[in-house]
This record gives structure tokens, sequence and C-alpha cells, in this order.
């Protein structure tokens, strides 16, 4: 039984790292984001890694923001348009891009599912 909730801890405690991991790297890389992996951070922080999970709640500037998609499911308007600007960039790479036919087509319909998705969340 012991064991078992050391594996557990070590998997949320895994997760929440990379997902870290992730989210950083997404404030240095265009096009990666940021605050999704962040939001998945805290989320599996709150199931194995408490103390990393307030750090994340207690940041000046993505805490507001994991508190708002705890909240409400608020995304901030500004965060919209810049996530609906970057998908339409992606779209418009792999349109031009040398890659698989089932790609081009797969890729562009999935964005616009998730634009539309966010586009139908409440604003903060």
């Amino acid at each position: 039984m012991v064991f078992e909730a050391m594996i557990r801890r070590f998997l949320w405690r895994s997760l929440a790292g990379l997902a870290l991991a992730l989210g950083s790297a997404g404030v240095v890389i265009p096009g990666l984001p940021t605050t999704p992996f962040l939001l998945l951070a805290a989320w599996a922080g709150s199931h194995g890694w408490p103390e990393l999970e307030q750090r994340l709640l207690d940041h000046p500037e993505y805490g507001p923001l994991i508190r708002r998609w705890r909240e409400s499911r608020a995304v901030p308007r500004r965060a919209k348009w810049i996530a609906t600007a970057l998908m339409l960039v992606s779209i418009v790479t792999i349109l031009v891009a040398p890659v698989p036919l089932w790609l081009q087509w797969s890729l562009p319909v999935f964005l616009c599912l998730v634009a539309a998705w966010l586009w139908t969340r409440p604003e903060s």
C-alpha cells in the first residue's frame, strides 16, 4: 500500500514536472503555449506535489490565470486573440510546408475546433 502511494506520487510529480518544463519552454519558444502546460502542472501538482501547486498559484503573473480557470473556466480576451493568431500562423505554415497530405488537412481542422472551443469560454 505504501509502495503504491509512493509510485502514484512519483507519477503525479513527474507529470507536473514535465508540464512545468514545457510551460517554461513556452515562455521563450514562439508558438509553444505556456498557460495550458502550467494549468496541467498545477492540476497534477494538486494530486502529488502540493508545494508546486501553491507556488504556481502564488505566482504574480500565472497564479491569477490558474485561479480564474479553476473558478470559472475563464480565458482572458487577449489570450484568446493571441492563441487564435498563433493557430492561424500554424495553419498557414502547415499548408505551405512539405508535410503529408493527411496532416495538411487534419491539423487545420483540429486547430479550428480548438479555436471554436476557446471562444466559447467565458472571459475574465
